[in-house]
């Protein structure tokens, strides 16, 4: 698995200018959910509405802000899984990144925010169903671990072999239950970086640390496991495993 971490690395590093443009959206969908009409807090390098909020008190036109953004915030995500996709695709392929990245974010974008929208809204259903029962984190928990694991590699698999979204969906199950040392790697590794990273900007900076490591984790760290995410992907092909 060492192996994957180095040309994930690799990668990252050989591209290092264009990741950090292709990055840029991440930090517009991280910045978005501050313009919805209801209180956000940051924790662990991201932006959190407080989502009991909503079940008191919202006007329709909040609630229309509050999907406006959230739409919006998931379409700069997945434009920007997309556009760092197609560099481990590219490097993969052998073909120039800028055509390939032309050519391919408005090919493959609708997709991946069909598939982060179905993952988000699951996520939203189980939070209210969880509230209304009086067990909201351990029902939204549960549908988000075993949702995420269900589309792991889906938005991967839409953007390397330009698969339908729903066998996109199929084959990401099957390479989680094939081979899920990928899977975890990913989910262990991400979380000691964001919680170490956290750790360490609170301590030297306080309050500000919780912005820092915002900008940190949309700029370098994300990228990263959005590469190593579409290296484990590759990992299913023999020959590159080697």
């Amino acid at each position: 698995m060492g192996n994957v971490l180095a040309d994930s690395f690799e990668t990252y590093a050989g591209n290092l200018k264009l990741v950090l443009l292709f990055s840029i959206p991440f930090i517009i969908a991280s910045i978005i959910p501050f313009f919805a009409p209801l209180p956000t807090y940051i924790s662990t390098g991201a932006i959190f509405l407080r989502s009991a909020s909503i079940f008191s008190n919202i006007s329709f036109t909040s609630l229309a802000v509050i999907i406006a953004a959230f739409f919006f915030s998931m379409l700069f995500i997945s434009f920007a899984f997309v556009a760092i996709s197609l560099i481990v695709k590219s490097k993969r392929t052998h073909t120039r990144i800028a055509a390939s990245a032309i050519k391919g974010i408005e090919k493959y974008i609708g997709k991946v925010l069909a598939i982060l929208l179905a993952y988000a809204i699951a996520l939203a259903v189980a939070n209210v169903i969880g509230y209304y029962i009086g067990m909201e984190a351990l029902v939204t928990g549960a549908v988000g671990f075993f949702g995420f694991m269900l589309i792991f590699y889906a938005p991967s698999a839409v953007v390397i072999d330009d698969k339908r979204i729903g066998r996109s969906v199929k084959d990401s199950l099957k390479l989680i239950r094939r081979e899920p040392q990928y899977f975890l790697l990913w989910l262990l590794l991400l979380v000691a970086v964001v919680t170490i990273l956290d750790f360490a900007f609170i301590e030297a900076a306080g309050i500000l640390g919780s912005y820092i490591m915002l900008l940190v984790n949309s700029l370098f760290v994300l990228p990263y496991f959005v590469i190593l995410m579409s290296e484990s992907y590759m990992k299913k092909f023999p020959i590159l495993k080697h």
